[in-house]
């Protein structure tokens, strides 16, 4: 979570701390002071923004585990994925962090004499400049594909909607594989037209709206196509990153110097200032997408478990998203206590974990809980294929 921060203010007392897939904390001392109907307006909007992602994504997840488009297939995250990844995430952040010193640093020379201007080719400028291209084009990619199923709903069944396919092949004969199998529609192509819209905005303007909408759309999608293949791999990942977050946040400051140094749309941001300047504000408070994602695939999965139970009901869902609200307000509460930058998963994980295991302890599933197996749907249809060709040959 994060207090708020003027865009063009560079306090040196800023403590603003940001890790690689998103997750940020941000207290700074700053020239305007937010009013309390400010304050409650720009923290209530984020925490509403963070439960659409994690609300709708969860519930598309369940319909992409069974899907078998190659475009829709989710990408499975395995113990081993989850065991290796704050250490990927660290070595990532430190790297961005020994880049970003050495940029902004620029070349040492001696005392007394006279520095040379030299132009750099690796200038933040440029830097940023190439991140806003590169997540340009992942941002309309994202977009386009969350407002596809709103845009199928829409368009009434008389619109002439025609399929196409894109394909890319290697070799020949019996040596051809597959490289790229992508199937899409003219709806498709409207969302994407739309997308790009949104895209030209945000990399002339960076406006706060249009980076929303680009980190709902990559949140939304993390959620969706991300699955966790059991629960415990999940409280590995959720373990992990749990003591990532709180080492980076209060035992460094590499964090700070990556947050101040990074411009893409990997956060939630809402004016604090809206209500006396507008969309013309400037004076945001921040949320960073890794918490959301992070404990929402988490919660995905227990919708999934849900669905495997076949009993009409969705506790362990709502009871995972309910502790997701209350760790999300216990991080703004105990950041206006103390006045300090908190590292959101420090409250989100022990509840989004506590909460369904005690539930599972009071209904008696939690060896069920625990059980639970997701297979990827690459496995589950080279099963079927196997055990098809064994009935023939009987």
């Amino acid at each position: 979570m994060s207090e708020a921060e003027p865009v063009a203010a560079s306090a040196p007392e800023a403590l603003n701390a940001t890790d690689s897939n998103g997750t940020e904390a941000l207290n700074a001392t700053a020239k305007f002071v937010a009013t309390p109907e400010g304050t409650a307006l720009a923290y209530g909007s984020l925490v509403f923004m963070a439960l659409l992602p994690i609300f709708f994504g969860a519930l598309r997840s369940v319909t992409c585990s069974k899907s078998k488009n190659a475009s829709d297939m989710p990408e499975t995250i395995t113990g081993r994925d989850a065991a290796r990844f704050p250490i990927i995430a660290s070595c990532t952040l430190f790297g961005l962090y020994l880049f970003f010193k050495a940029v902004l640093q620029g070349p040492q020379v001696e005392p007394q004499v006279e520095p040379q201007i030299e132009p750099q080719v690796f200038s933040q400028e440029y830097i940023n400049l190439l991140l806003s291209v590169y997540f340009f084009g992942l941002g309309v990619l994202a977009l386009s594909h969350t407002m596809s199923p709103l845009m199928s709903r829409i368009f009434p069944d008389s619109f002439p909607n025609k399929q196409f396919q894109l394909l890319f092949t290697q070799g020949s004969g019996e040596a051809k594989e597959e490289i790229v199998n992508y199937e899409f529609d003219t709806k498709n192509l409207v969302c994407l037209l739309i997308s790009s819209v949104v895209g030209v905005w945000y990399l002339l303007k960076k406006h706060w709206i249009a980076n929303n909408l680009f980190g709902l759309a990559f949140a939304l999608n993390g959620v969706e196509l991300l699955h966790l293949n059991n629960v415990s791999t999940g409280c590995i990942l959720l373990g992990g990153l749990f003591v990532y977050d709180v080492f980076w946040v209060f035992g460094t400051n590499v964090m700070v110097t990556v947050a101040k140094s990074f411009e893409a749309p990997i956060k939630l941001v809402f004016p604090q200032d809206l209500l006396e300047r507008g969309l013309e504000a400037s004076n945001f408070a921040m949320l960073g997408l890794g918490d959301i994602v992070i404990p929402g695939i988490f919660i995905a999965l227990l919708l999934r478990f849900d669905v495997s139970l076949k009993k009409n009901s969705r506790t362990y869902f709502y009871s995972s998203f309910l502790a997701y609200i209350f760790g999300l307000g216990l991080t703004i509460f105990v950041m206006h206590t103390f006045k300090h930058a908190q590292p959101a998963l420090l409250y989100l994980v022990p509840a989004c974990v506590g909460f369904p295991v005690i539930v599972a302890l009071i209904k008696g599933e939690l060896t069920e809980m625990f059980r639970y197996e997701e297979t990827p749907p690459e496995e589950e249809g080279a099963k079927e294929d196997s055990s098809e060709s064994e009935k023939k040959d009987q």
